[in-house]
């Protein structure tokens, strides 16, 4: 099974919805080869999932218990999962100098723009956030599609970042 870690700034919004459906689309996969996490480079102190976020993932089906709003260095800890890919989905987090993390796992960039921001009515933001979870459940689905092979460490790399163009 590999692991793989969504990375965002404060894990609320983009790397929570990445989380919840590759573990959702992953179970209902014959042959189980994922487990998602996610985690923020900086989460707000008492940052939560944001509510729309739950909201958009409840409303898609897919389930959110246990989702929490995590820094990454509880990652990079020792006796934590051992990270086999580990993507980053906001820009910000992708120019952020990340910890080292044991085992040098295979890295990707596949950016999203924030539903949450700006001002909009709820909404707007709600329908944002459906759409970023449709964006990023279409590059999940290419990851879930790729044979055995390609999954091996060493070819992991190129195939992720090869998905950040679709």
């Amino acid at each position: 099974m590999l692991n793989v870690l969504f990375l965002c700034t404060h894990n609320s919004a983009r790397s929570i919805l990445s989380e919840a459906l590759l573990n959702h689309l992953d179970r209902r996969s014959p042959a189980r080869r994922f487990q998602a996490w996610s985690a923020g480079s900086s989460p707000r102190p008492g940052q939560q999932p944001h509510p729309l976020a739950l909201e958009v993932l409840q409303s898609a089906g897919i389930s959110i218990e246990g989702l929490r709003s995590k820094n990454w260095d509880e990652f990079a800890a020792p006796g934590a999962p051992h990270m086999d890919l580990i993507i980053t989905v906001c820009d910000n987090a992708a120019g952020e100098v990340c910890p080292i993390w044991p085992g040098h796992p295979a890295t990707a960039h596949w950016g999203y723009a924030d539903p949450s921001a700006g001002d909009a009515p709820d909404d707007v933001k709600r329908q944002a956030f459906r759409h970023t979870l449709h964006e990023i459940g279409q590059r999940l689905e290419l990851l879930l599609s790729l044979p055995p092979e390609k999954l091996h460490k060493s070819l992991l790399q190129d195939a992720a970042r090869s998905l950040s163009s679709h």
